[in-house]
């Protein structure tokens, strides 16, 4: 799966970061996940319905025929009705298109589904932004006592999930997924890193996935966060800063992020570290429940 994405860079907003989103709980349902093949055996199109972010993630070979993204549309459709008052049910789903592939929104809206770009005060939209790997600008000293380091290994974990959840206001992430980001192939230690305050909390995280294509080595930073008690001391410049150095010194050429279009700071901060939009992302959503 994460091979045909890779296959096709350019179709997806998630490539590097999949070994991510794969070790997601949503793969504890693998009813929710869809495989499409050829009669030589071989993977054209998947589909999975990821709970954790109320999106509908997939990937399609691009000679697979003009039918095949609305095939993987209408199963994904099927799916959310029949899980819809369950745990890996959402009354909403949401899927992505860059807004020049018109193919796909066509689809999308002929499969019901609404870009949510001006819908009022609840409008969403987001951006792919890509950096050329270069070292990047060296970051101001941390505030006494921090320190920027690798994540702790497995032992740590606990304490990660803890500092995502406080930062995103969720709790969507688990220990065991995270901890079976740890184990995936692609995982790179020294590309997961915190920032630990002067007693040892945890205060702030940059992720990053490095994959290897045919232009070189790419890479994406997914995910990024500072709690809120310890926003505005350039923690958040600090552990992005270093995690492009290592990513550069690791051979990464160009490297990815993503974030909602209206999020000011993020926006802010991934400019000032040298990311410029690459591609204006749209959100298409469909409404499940009652339906």
């Amino acid at each position: 799966m994460i091979a045909l994405a890779q296959a096709f860079p350019d179709d997806s907003l998630h490539v590097a970061d999949l070994p991510y989103r794969f070790s997601s709980w949503a793969f504890d349902f693998p009813e929710n996940v869809g495989l499409w093949i050829d009669a030589r055996g071989e993977l054209v199109a998947w589909s999975v319905l990821q709970p954790p972010f109320w999106t509908i993630d997939y990937a399609f070979h691009r000679d697979a025929g003009a039918s095949t993204h609305r095939q993987v549309l209408g199963w994904a459709d099927e799916r959310a009705r029949q899980v819809l008052n369950t745990a890996s049910g959402r009354p909403s789903w949401f899927a992505m298109a860059f807004e020049k592939q018109m193919d796909r929104r066509r689809d999308l809206e002929a499969a019901g589904f609404t870009c949510q770009s001006d819908v009022g005060e609840d409008s969403w939209a987001k951006v792919l932004m890509a950096r050329a790997a270069a070292e990047p600008k060296p970051r101001p000293a941390l505030p006494a006592g921090f320190v920027v380091r690798p994540l702790a290994g497995a032992g740590e974990v606990e304490a990660y999930v803890e500092l995502h959840q406080a930062v995103f206001e969720s709790r969507t992430m688990t220990a065991e997924w995270r901890a079976r980001t740890l184990r995936c192939p692609e995982y790179v230690p020294e590309l997961d890193l915190v920032a630990a305050a002067p007693d040892g909390c945890l205060a702030a995280f940059c992720i990053c996935w490095l994959q290897q294509g045919p232009q070189g080595a790419s890479a994406q930073i997914e995910p990024l966060g500072v709690r809120a008690d310890f926003r505005h001391m350039g923690l958040g410049w600090a552990v992005l800063s270093e995690v492009l150095r290592r990513a550069y010194a690791l051979g990464a050429q160009q490297i990815y992020v993503e974030t909602d279009s209206y999020r000011e700071g993020a926006l802010g901060l991934y400019q000032s570290a040298g990311f410029r939009i690459a591609q204006d992302v749209l959100v298409y959503r469909k409404d499940y429940q009652g339906s």
